[in-house]
Protein backbone atom coordinates (compact mmCIF):
# COMPACT_ATOMS: atom_id res chain seq x y z
CA UNK A 1 0.00 0.00 0.00
CA UNK A 2 1.39 3.73 -0.91
CA UNK A 3 2.15 5.93 1.56
CA UNK A 4 -0.76 7.86 0.02
CA UNK A 5 -3.31 5.46 0.62
CA UNK A 6 -2.39 4.53 4.43
CA UNK A 7 -2.38 8.84 5.01
CA UNK A 8 -6.09 8.78 2.74
CA UNK A 9 -7.32 5.57 5.15
CA UNK A 10 -6.08 7.48 8.32
CA UNK A 11 -7.28 10.68 7.23
CA UNK A 12 -10.92 9.33 6.16
CA UNK A 13 -10.66 7.20 9.89
CA UNK A 14 -10.01 10.15 11.72
CA UNK A 15 -13.15 12.31 9.59
CA UNK A 16 -15.93 9.64 10.54
CA UNK A 17 -14.79 9.62 14.31
CA UNK A 18 -14.39 13.33 14.61
CA UNK A 19 -17.82 13.36 12.34
CA UNK A 20 -19.73 11.08 14.66
CA UNK A 21 -19.42 13.84 17.62
CA UNK A 22 -21.01 16.21 15.45
CA UNK A 23 -23.91 17.97 16.54
CA UNK A 24 -25.20 17.01 13.35
CA UNK A 25 -26.12 14.54 11.23
CA UNK A 26 -23.75 13.93 8.42
CA UNK A 27 -24.05 11.69 5.28
CA UNK A 28 -21.19 10.74 2.23
CA UNK A 29 -22.69 10.04 -1.38
CA UNK A 30 -19.71 8.19 -4.07
CA UNK A 31 -19.94 9.26 -7.66
CA UNK A 32 -22.65 6.37 -8.66
CA UNK A 33 -24.84 8.97 -6.44
CA UNK A 34 -25.48 6.40 -4.04
CA UNK A 35 -25.65 6.77 -0.43
CA UNK A 36 -22.36 4.83 1.65
CA UNK A 37 -21.91 6.45 4.80
CA UNK A 38 -23.76 8.20 7.52
CA UNK A 39 -22.94 9.53 10.90
CA UNK A 40 -23.92 8.05 14.59
CA UNK A 41 -25.99 11.14 14.75
CA UNK A 42 -27.70 9.83 11.84
CA UNK A 43 -27.45 6.41 12.90
CA UNK A 44 -29.49 7.46 15.91
CA UNK A 45 -31.83 9.32 14.58
CA UNK A 46 -33.48 7.45 12.66
CA UNK A 47 -32.66 3.94 14.88
CA UNK A 48 -31.30 2.09 11.65
CA UNK A 49 -27.52 0.47 11.51
CA UNK A 50 -25.32 1.91 9.00
CA UNK A 51 -26.29 -1.80 6.93
CA UNK A 52 -29.47 -0.37 6.56
CA UNK A 53 -29.41 2.95 5.85
CA UNK A 54 -26.35 2.85 2.97
CA UNK A 55 -27.32 2.44 -0.71
CA UNK A 56 -30.89 3.34 -1.28
CA UNK A 57 -31.51 2.55 2.56
CA UNK A 58 -32.15 5.93 3.71
CA UNK A 59 -34.91 6.17 1.34
CA UNK A 60 -37.41 4.12 3.63
CA UNK A 61 -37.05 6.83 6.06
CA UNK A 62 -38.30 9.79 4.28
CA UNK A 63 -41.73 10.26 3.93
CA UNK A 64 -43.67 9.23 1.09
CA UNK A 65 -45.10 12.84 0.07
CA UNK A 66 -41.42 14.18 0.13
CA UNK A 67 -39.42 11.61 -1.22
CA UNK A 68 -39.76 12.32 -5.13
CA UNK A 69 -38.96 16.03 -5.01
CA UNK A 70 -36.15 14.84 -2.27
CA UNK A 71 -34.22 12.45 -5.21
CA UNK A 72 -35.01 15.09 -8.06
CA UNK A 73 -33.56 18.11 -6.13
CA UNK A 74 -30.48 15.82 -5.17
CA UNK A 75 -29.88 14.14 -8.12
CA UNK A 76 -30.43 17.23 -10.13
CA UNK A 77 -27.48 18.93 -7.76
CA UNK A 78 -25.58 16.05 -8.62
CA UNK A 79 -25.44 16.03 -12.39
CA UNK A 80 -24.47 19.76 -12.55
CA UNK A 81 -22.04 19.18 -9.32
CA UNK A 82 -24.02 22.02 -7.02
CA UNK A 83 -24.77 22.72 -3.88
CA UNK A 84 -28.44 22.34 -2.82
CA UNK A 85 -30.23 23.05 0.20
CA UNK A 86 -33.84 21.17 0.87
CA UNK A 87 -36.17 20.41 3.29
CA UNK A 88 -37.90 16.86 3.80
CA UNK A 89 -39.76 15.14 6.88
CA UNK A 90 -37.41 12.10 7.98
CA UNK A 91 -38.93 9.24 10.08
CA UNK A 92 -37.10 9.26 13.79
CA UNK A 93 -36.66 6.39 15.85
CA UNK A 94 -39.98 6.70 17.65
CA UNK A 95 -41.87 6.61 14.32
CA UNK A 96 -42.52 10.45 13.88
CA UNK A 97 -41.50 12.60 11.35
CA UNK A 98 -39.31 15.65 11.59
CA UNK A 99 -38.73 18.41 9.48
CA UNK A 100 -34.80 18.10 8.46
CA UNK A 101 -33.32 20.93 6.76
CA UNK A 102 -30.37 19.43 4.02
CA UNK A 103 -27.35 20.91 3.18
CA UNK A 104 -25.21 19.02 0.24
CA UNK A 105 -22.20 19.76 -1.53
CA UNK A 106 -19.63 17.88 -3.85
CA UNK A 107 -16.04 17.46 -2.47
CA UNK A 108 -13.14 16.03 -4.72
CA UNK A 109 -10.24 13.94 -4.08
CA UNK A 110 -8.22 13.76 -7.50
CA UNK A 111 -11.54 14.62 -9.25
CA UNK A 112 -15.20 14.72 -8.20
CA UNK A 113 -15.20 12.03 -5.41
CA UNK A 114 -19.34 12.18 -4.30
CA UNK A 115 -21.43 14.46 -2.17
CA UNK A 116 -21.25 15.06 1.68
CA UNK A 117 -24.17 16.44 3.23
CA UNK A 118 -25.16 17.88 6.40
CA UNK A 119 -28.80 17.64 8.01
CA UNK A 120 -30.40 19.20 11.10
CA UNK A 121 -33.77 19.38 12.90
CA UNK A 122 -35.46 22.17 12.30
CA UNK A 123 -38.87 20.78 12.97
CA UNK A 124 -39.00 23.46 16.23
CA UNK A 125 -38.63 26.42 14.04
CA UNK A 126 -41.00 25.36 11.39
CA UNK A 127 -43.35 24.92 14.12
CA UNK A 128 -42.98 28.55 15.72
CA UNK A 129 -43.33 30.40 12.49
CA UNK A 130 -46.10 28.61 11.62
CA UNK A 131 -47.34 29.92 14.89
CA UNK A 132 -46.22 33.59 14.49
CA UNK A 133 -47.89 33.54 10.96
CA UNK A 134 -51.23 31.51 12.55
CA UNK A 135 -50.87 34.21 15.16
CA UNK A 136 -50.72 37.52 13.08
CA UNK A 137 -53.30 35.99 10.98
CA UNK A 138 -55.63 35.74 13.55
CA UNK A 139 -54.71 39.49 14.71
CA UNK A 140 -55.76 40.86 11.09
CA UNK A 141 -58.63 39.09 10.95
CA UNK A 142 -59.65 40.15 14.67
CA UNK A 143 -58.50 43.70 13.87
CA UNK A 144 -61.38 43.52 10.98
CA UNK A 145 -63.49 41.65 12.68
CA UNK A 146 -63.33 44.08 15.71
CA UNK A 147 -64.40 47.14 13.62
CA UNK A 148 -67.25 45.32 11.70
CA UNK A 149 -68.98 43.89 15.34
CA UNK A 150 -68.68 47.83 16.48
CA UNK A 151 -70.49 48.89 13.11
CA UNK A 152 -73.03 45.76 13.87
CA UNK A 153 -73.61 46.73 17.17
CA UNK A 154 -74.65 50.45 16.28
CA UNK A 155 -76.93 49.19 13.84
CA UNK A 156 -78.62 46.84 16.42
CA UNK A 157 -78.95 49.64 18.80
CA UNK A 158 -81.02 51.61 16.20
CA UNK A 159 -82.81 48.78 15.67
CA UNK A 160 -83.46 47.24 18.81
CA UNK A 161 -84.08 50.79 20.57
CA UNK A 162 -86.58 51.35 17.73
CA UNK A 163 -88.22 48.57 18.21
CA UNK A 164 -88.52 49.26 22.07
CA UNK A 165 -90.02 52.60 21.71
CA UNK A 166 -92.70 50.94 18.91
CA UNK A 167 -93.61 48.31 21.34
CA UNK A 168 -94.98 51.10 24.07
CA UNK A 169 -97.25 52.38 21.13
CA UNK A 170 -98.38 49.12 20.38
CA UNK A 171 -99.57 47.41 23.65
CA UNK A 172 -103.20 46.39 23.00
CA UNK A 173 -102.00 44.95 19.81
CA UNK A 174 -101.79 41.25 20.34
CA UNK A 175 -100.41 40.35 16.50
CA UNK A 176 -98.30 43.60 16.15
CA UNK A 177 -96.53 42.89 19.40
CA UNK A 178 -96.16 39.36 18.61
CA UNK A 179 -93.75 40.46 15.32
CA UNK A 180 -91.97 42.98 17.55
CA UNK A 181 -91.28 39.97 19.98
CA UNK A 182 -89.49 38.16 17.29
CA UNK A 183 -87.72 41.05 15.79
CA UNK A 184 -86.41 41.95 18.88
CA UNK A 185 -85.21 38.34 19.31
CA UNK A 186 -83.24 38.54 16.25
CA UNK A 187 -81.96 41.61 17.89
CA UNK A 188 -80.97 39.65 20.95
CA UNK A 189 -79.27 36.85 18.70
CA UNK A 190 -77.30 39.60 16.73
CA UNK A 191 -75.82 41.08 19.56
CA UNK A 192 -74.65 37.89 20.35
CA UNK A 193 -73.03 37.13 17.19
CA UNK A 194 -71.67 40.91 17.46
CA UNK A 195 -70.10 39.45 21.14
CA UNK A 196 -68.75 36.20 20.00
CA UNK A 197 -67.05 38.19 17.26
CA UNK A 198 -65.45 40.59 19.44
CA UNK A 199 -64.32 37.80 21.85
CA UNK A 200 -62.34 36.43 18.98
CA UNK A 201 -60.99 39.98 18.21
CA UNK A 202 -59.61 40.14 21.66
CA UNK A 203 -62.37 43.67 21.60
CA UNK A 204 -64.72 42.67 24.13
CA UNK A 205 -64.68 44.32 27.53
CA UNK A 206 -63.54 41.87 30.46
CA UNK A 207 -64.55 42.50 34.77
CA UNK A 208 -62.19 40.11 35.86
CA UNK A 209 -62.18 39.48 39.39
CA UNK A 210 -60.11 37.11 42.07
CA UNK A 211 -61.77 33.95 42.23
CA UNK A 212 -61.17 29.87 42.33
CA UNK A 213 -62.14 27.90 39.20
CA UNK A 214 -62.54 25.14 41.39
CA UNK A 215 -65.88 26.49 43.20
CA UNK A 216 -67.07 27.78 40.17
CA UNK A 217 -66.44 24.57 38.05
CA UNK A 218 -68.54 22.72 40.88
CA UNK A 219 -71.41 25.37 40.53
CA UNK A 220 -71.56 24.74 36.76
CA UNK A 221 -72.38 21.23 37.15
CA UNK A 222 -75.92 21.25 37.38
CA UNK A 223 -76.09 23.69 33.80
CA UNK A 224 -73.57 21.49 32.50
CA UNK A 225 -75.87 18.22 33.13
CA UNK A 226 -78.72 19.95 32.18
CA UNK A 227 -77.25 21.16 28.84
CA UNK A 228 -75.05 17.90 27.45
CA UNK A 229 -78.32 15.63 28.63
CA UNK A 230 -78.22 12.11 30.08
CA UNK A 231 -76.04 10.61 27.46
CA UNK A 232 -72.92 12.41 28.70
CA UNK A 233 -71.02 11.32 32.06
CA UNK A 234 -69.55 14.26 33.68
CA UNK A 235 -66.44 14.04 35.96
CA UNK A 236 -64.83 16.80 37.55
CA UNK A 237 -61.43 16.96 39.33
CA UNK A 238 -60.40 19.29 41.01
CA UNK A 239 -56.74 19.21 42.56
CA UNK A 240 -56.29 20.15 46.57
CA UNK A 241 -54.55 23.57 46.68
CA UNK A 242 -55.78 25.06 43.79
CA UNK A 243 -54.58 28.76 43.07
CA UNK A 244 -56.63 31.66 42.30
CA UNK A 245 -56.57 33.25 39.20
CA UNK A 246 -57.89 36.85 37.92
CA UNK A 247 -60.53 36.30 35.24
CA UNK A 248 -63.82 37.25 34.07
CA UNK A 249 -65.90 34.38 35.43
CA UNK A 250 -69.67 35.18 33.00
CA UNK A 251 -66.71 34.55 30.52
CA UNK A 252 -65.18 31.22 31.99
CA UNK A 253 -68.38 29.59 32.35
CA UNK A 254 -69.41 30.39 28.62
CA UNK A 255 -66.12 29.10 27.86
CA UNK A 256 -66.51 25.90 29.58
CA UNK A 257 -70.38 25.81 27.97
CA UNK A 258 -68.72 26.20 24.45
CA UNK A 259 -66.00 23.34 25.17
CA UNK A 260 -68.72 21.37 26.98
CA UNK A 261 -71.44 21.43 24.07
CA UNK A 262 -68.43 20.57 21.24
CA UNK A 263 -67.27 17.74 23.36
CA UNK A 264 -70.97 16.56 23.19
CA UNK A 265 -71.06 16.86 19.89
CA UNK A 266 -67.96 15.27 18.97
CA UNK A 267 -69.41 12.21 21.14
CA UNK A 268 -72.57 12.01 19.26
CA UNK A 269 -74.35 12.48 22.46
CA UNK A 270 -73.03 9.53 24.06
CA UNK A 271 -69.61 9.49 26.09
CA UNK A 272 -67.68 10.67 29.13
CA UNK A 273 -66.57 14.38 29.84
CA UNK A 274 -63.66 15.17 32.20
CA UNK A 275 -63.34 18.94 33.47
CA UNK A 276 -60.05 19.13 35.17
CA UNK A 277 -58.64 22.33 37.14
CA UNK A 278 -54.67 22.21 38.95
CA UNK A 279 -51.64 23.93 38.92
CA UNK A 280 -49.85 24.51 36.17
CA UNK A 281 -46.11 26.25 35.56
CA UNK A 282 -45.30 27.00 31.77
CA UNK A 283 -41.06 27.10 31.97
CA UNK A 284 -38.73 29.36 29.63
CA UNK A 285 -38.39 26.11 27.44
CA UNK A 286 -42.23 25.69 26.91
CA UNK A 287 -42.73 29.62 26.39
CA UNK A 288 -39.46 29.59 23.37
CA UNK A 289 -41.55 26.52 21.64
CA UNK A 290 -45.03 28.49 21.76
CA UNK A 291 -46.07 32.45 20.31
CA UNK A 292 -47.36 34.67 22.59
CA UNK A 293 -46.94 32.21 25.70
CA UNK A 294 -45.26 34.19 28.75
CA UNK A 295 -43.53 31.55 31.26
CA UNK A 296 -44.55 31.94 35.03
CA UNK A 297 -47.67 30.02 37.07
CA UNK A 298 -51.23 29.28 35.92
CA UNK A 299 -54.30 27.84 36.69
CA UNK A 300 -54.72 24.92 34.07
CA UNK A 301 -58.07 24.18 33.11
CA UNK A 302 -58.39 20.63 30.82
CA UNK A 303 -61.58 19.27 29.00
CA UNK A 304 -61.66 16.11 27.78
CA UNK A 305 -63.74 14.12 25.74
CA UNK A 306 -63.99 10.27 24.29
CA UNK A 307 -65.06 11.38 20.93
CA UNK A 308 -64.41 11.00 17.28
CA UNK A 309 -61.16 13.11 17.46
CA UNK A 310 -59.67 15.27 15.37
CA UNK A 311 -56.87 15.31 12.32
CA UNK A 312 -53.66 17.39 12.71
CA UNK A 313 -55.05 19.61 9.69
CA UNK A 314 -58.11 20.28 11.41
CA UNK A 315 -56.16 21.27 14.62
CA UNK A 316 -54.44 23.55 12.75
CA UNK A 317 -57.59 25.41 12.01
CA UNK A 318 -59.89 24.89 14.73
CA UNK A 319 -59.36 28.34 16.26
CA UNK A 320 -60.23 30.27 13.02
CA UNK A 321 -64.02 32.17 12.73
CA UNK A 322 -66.34 30.55 11.15
CA UNK A 323 -64.18 27.73 10.76
CA UNK A 324 -66.31 24.47 11.90
CA UNK A 325 -66.63 20.63 11.13
CA UNK A 326 -70.51 20.49 11.95
CA UNK A 327 -72.86 19.97 9.46
CA UNK A 328 -74.42 23.48 7.27
CA UNK A 329 -76.52 24.82 9.92
CA UNK A 330 -75.33 23.61 13.03
CA UNK A 331 -72.87 25.93 14.16
CA UNK A 332 -71.60 29.21 13.49
CA UNK A 333 -68.03 28.44 13.78
CA UNK A 334 -67.20 30.88 16.41
CA UNK A 335 -67.42 29.24 20.04
CA UNK A 336 -63.84 27.85 19.91
CA UNK A 337 -62.38 30.62 18.47
CA UNK A 338 -63.96 33.03 21.02
CA UNK A 339 -62.84 30.80 23.67
CA UNK A 340 -59.18 31.06 22.22
CA UNK A 341 -59.84 35.06 21.66
CA UNK A 342 -60.69 35.21 25.80
CA UNK A 343 -57.73 33.46 27.18
CA UNK A 344 -55.48 35.44 25.07
CA UNK A 345 -57.01 38.91 26.34
CA UNK A 346 -56.96 37.38 29.41
CA UNK A 347 -52.56 37.16 29.45
CA UNK A 348 -53.75 33.03 28.94
CA UNK A 349 -52.91 30.35 26.86
CA UNK A 350 -54.34 27.65 25.18
CA UNK A 351 -53.56 24.44 23.66
CA UNK A 352 -55.22 21.20 21.58
CA UNK A 353 -54.48 17.59 21.90
CA UNK A 354 -56.27 15.33 19.92
CA UNK A 355 -55.92 11.68 18.48
CA UNK A 356 -58.41 10.22 15.98
CA UNK A 357 -61.04 7.97 17.29
CA UNK A 358 -59.61 8.77 20.67
CA UNK A 359 -61.19 11.99 22.05
CA UNK A 360 -59.75 15.73 22.42
CA UNK A 361 -58.38 17.23 25.47
CA UNK A 362 -58.11 21.24 25.29
CA UNK A 363 -55.72 23.14 27.86
CA UNK A 364 -56.42 26.31 28.88
CA UNK A 365 -54.06 28.59 31.21
CA UNK A 366 -55.30 31.04 33.10
CA UNK A 367 -52.54 33.85 34.98
CA UNK A 368 -52.39 32.75 38.76
CA UNK A 369 -53.40 35.34 41.31
CA UNK A 370 -52.01 36.01 44.56
CA UNK A 371 -54.56 37.88 45.72
CA UNK A 372 -57.67 36.62 48.06
CA UNK A 373 -60.71 36.02 46.13
CA UNK A 374 -63.27 38.27 45.69
CA UNK A 375 -66.70 37.61 47.43
CA UNK A 376 -68.97 37.16 45.25
CA UNK A 377 -71.80 39.88 44.12
CA UNK A 378 -75.43 40.14 44.38
CA UNK A 379 -76.85 40.95 42.03
CA UNK A 380 -80.25 42.40 42.43
CA UNK A 381 -82.41 43.75 39.51
CA UNK A 382 -84.21 47.24 40.72
CA UNK A 383 -86.98 48.57 38.71
CA UNK A 384 -86.32 50.30 35.40
CA UNK A 385 -87.35 53.44 35.92
CA UNK A 386 -86.25 56.90 34.70
CA UNK A 387 -86.34 60.24 36.03
CA UNK A 388 -86.29 63.92 35.18
CA UNK A 389 -82.74 65.16 35.22
CA UNK A 390 -80.66 66.63 32.10
CA UNK A 391 -78.13 64.09 30.01
CA UNK A 392 -75.79 65.53 27.94
CA UNK A 393 -75.57 62.87 24.86
CA UNK A 394 -72.69 62.82 22.89
CA UNK A 395 -72.70 60.70 19.72
CA UNK A 396 -71.75 60.69 15.95
CA UNK A 397 -73.74 58.60 14.56
CA UNK A 398 -76.86 60.54 13.37
CA UNK A 399 -79.20 57.20 13.74
CA UNK A 400 -78.14 55.85 16.91
CA UNK A 401 -77.99 59.65 18.85
CA UNK A 402 -81.62 59.93 17.53
CA UNK A 403 -82.69 56.56 18.35
CA UNK A 404 -80.82 56.91 22.15
CA UNK A 405 -82.10 60.78 22.79
CA UNK A 406 -85.99 59.36 22.14
CA UNK A 407 -85.07 56.62 24.64
CA UNK A 408 -84.00 59.30 27.29
CA UNK A 409 -87.10 61.10 26.81
CA UNK A 410 -89.03 57.98 26.82
CA UNK A 411 -87.51 57.58 30.10
CA UNK A 412 -88.53 61.28 31.36
CA UNK A 413 -85.35 62.26 31.14
CA UNK A 414 -84.54 66.17 29.16
CA UNK A 415 -81.55 65.49 26.62
CA UNK A 416 -79.01 67.67 25.04
CA UNK A 417 -77.30 66.28 22.60
CA UNK A 418 -73.96 66.65 20.48
CA UNK A 419 -72.02 64.85 17.55
CA UNK A 420 -68.48 64.93 18.66
CA UNK A 421 -66.61 66.16 22.15
CA UNK A 422 -66.08 69.58 20.65
CA UNK A 423 -69.53 70.65 20.41
CA UNK A 424 -70.11 69.00 23.77
CA UNK A 425 -68.03 71.25 25.33
CA UNK A 426 -69.53 74.36 23.89
CA UNK A 427 -72.64 73.11 25.42
CA UNK A 428 -71.07 72.74 28.85
CA UNK A 429 -69.15 76.14 28.59
CA UNK A 430 -72.42 77.92 27.82
CA UNK A 431 -73.18 76.95 30.82
CA UNK A 432 -76.32 74.82 30.49
CA UNK A 433 -77.52 72.65 33.39
CA UNK A 434 -75.93 68.82 33.33
CA UNK A 435 -76.78 65.75 34.96
CA UNK A 436 -74.43 63.32 33.94
CA UNK A 437 -72.69 62.77 30.31
CA UNK A 438 -73.39 60.00 28.30
CA UNK A 439 -71.06 59.64 25.80
CA UNK A 440 -69.56 57.41 22.96
CA UNK A 441 -66.19 55.58 23.27
CA UNK A 442 -64.87 55.85 19.77
CA UNK A 443 -65.39 59.15 18.11
CA UNK A 444 -64.29 61.02 15.60
CA UNK A 445 -62.73 64.70 15.98
CA UNK A 446 -60.20 66.11 18.39
CA UNK A 447 -61.30 65.53 21.51
CA UNK A 448 -61.78 62.02 22.30
CA UNK A 449 -64.06 60.10 24.40
CA UNK A 450 -61.32 59.99 27.58
CA UNK A 451 -60.35 63.75 27.01
CA UNK A 452 -64.15 64.75 26.81
CA UNK A 453 -64.75 63.44 29.87
CA UNK A 454 -61.71 64.77 31.60
CA UNK A 455 -62.56 68.16 30.43
CA UNK A 456 -66.55 67.81 31.23
CA UNK A 457 -65.53 67.08 34.98
CA UNK A 458 -63.12 70.12 35.33
CA UNK A 459 -66.20 71.75 33.91
CA UNK A 460 -68.72 70.39 36.33
CA UNK A 461 -67.42 68.90 39.23
CA UNK A 462 -68.46 65.09 40.06
CA UNK A 463 -70.43 65.06 36.55
CA UNK A 464 -71.14 60.97 36.38
CA UNK A 465 -69.79 60.20 32.75
CA UNK A 466 -71.23 56.98 31.21
CA UNK A 467 -69.33 55.56 27.83
CA UNK A 468 -71.43 53.46 25.76
CA UNK A 469 -69.77 51.32 22.98
CA UNK A 470 -70.15 48.79 20.73
CA UNK A 471 -66.48 48.53 20.29
CA UNK A 472 -64.20 49.26 23.18
CA UNK A 473 -60.82 51.18 21.88
CA UNK A 474 -58.08 51.81 24.86
CA UNK A 475 -59.86 54.87 25.66
CA UNK A 476 -61.81 53.11 28.89
CA UNK A 477 -60.12 49.28 28.40
CA UNK A 478 -56.56 48.26 29.03
CA UNK A 479 -55.56 44.70 28.36
CA UNK A 480 -59.45 43.85 27.80
CA UNK A 481 -60.27 45.41 31.53
CA UNK A 482 -62.57 48.06 31.90
CA UNK A 483 -60.28 50.99 33.42
CA UNK A 484 -61.06 51.33 37.21
CA UNK A 485 -64.04 53.93 37.87
CA UNK A 486 -65.33 53.66 34.87
CA UNK A 487 -68.96 52.94 33.93
CA UNK A 488 -69.57 51.48 30.20
CA UNK A 489 -72.69 50.24 28.81
CA UNK A 490 -72.03 47.92 26.22
CA UNK A 491 -74.43 48.41 22.86
CA UNK A 492 -76.72 47.62 21.95
CA UNK A 493 -78.53 48.15 25.20
CA UNK A 494 -81.75 47.67 26.19
CA UNK A 495 -84.25 50.14 27.60
CA UNK A 496 -84.14 48.38 30.89
CA UNK A 497 -80.19 48.68 30.78
CA UNK A 498 -79.86 52.42 30.50
CA UNK A 499 -82.74 53.00 32.93
CA UNK A 500 -81.12 51.14 35.47
CA UNK A 501 -77.79 52.15 34.98
CA UNK A 502 -78.78 55.63 34.54
CA UNK A 503 -80.37 55.49 38.41
CA UNK A 504 -77.69 54.15 39.66
CA UNK A 505 -74.94 56.75 38.51
CA UNK A 506 -77.61 59.60 39.34
CA UNK A 507 -78.17 58.22 42.79
CA UNK A 508 -74.32 57.61 43.37
CA UNK A 509 -73.84 61.25 42.19
CA UNK A 510 -76.56 62.97 44.52
CA UNK A 511 -75.13 60.95 47.68
CA UNK A 512 -73.69 63.09 50.44
CA UNK A 513 -69.90 63.59 49.88
CA UNK A 514 -70.09 61.79 46.32
CA UNK A 515 -67.87 62.58 43.00
CA UNK A 516 -67.07 60.75 40.57
CA UNK A 517 -63.76 61.11 38.74
CA UNK A 518 -63.05 59.12 35.63
CA UNK A 519 -59.52 57.57 36.63
CA UNK A 520 -56.60 58.59 34.37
Amino acid sequence: MSNKAETDQVGEKFFKELADFAPVMIWRSGTDALCDWFNRPWLEFVGRTMEQEVGNGWAENVHPEDFNRCVETYLAAFHARLPFTMTYRLKRADGVYREILDNGAPFYREGFAGYFGSCIDISDQTEMEAQLRQAQKLQAIGQLTGGVAHDFNNILQIIGGSLQLLERDILRDERAQRRLHNAMEAVSRGSRLAGQLLAFARRQTLRPQVVNLGRLIRGMDDLLRRALGEGIEIETVISGGLWNTFVDTNQVETALLNLAVNARDAMAGRGKLTIEAGNARLDDSYAAKHVEVEPGQYVMVAVTDTGCGMLPEVIAKVFDPFFTTKPEGKGTGLGLSMVHGFVKQSGGHINVYSEVGEGTTIRLYLPRSRQKEDEPEDVVASAAVGGSEVILLVEDDDDVRATTADLLSDLGYRVLRARDGDAAMIILESGASVDLLFTDVVMPGSLGARELARKAQQKVTGLPVLFASGYTDNAVVHGGRLDHGVELLSKPYTREDLARKLRKMLARSAAPGAGEVVAE
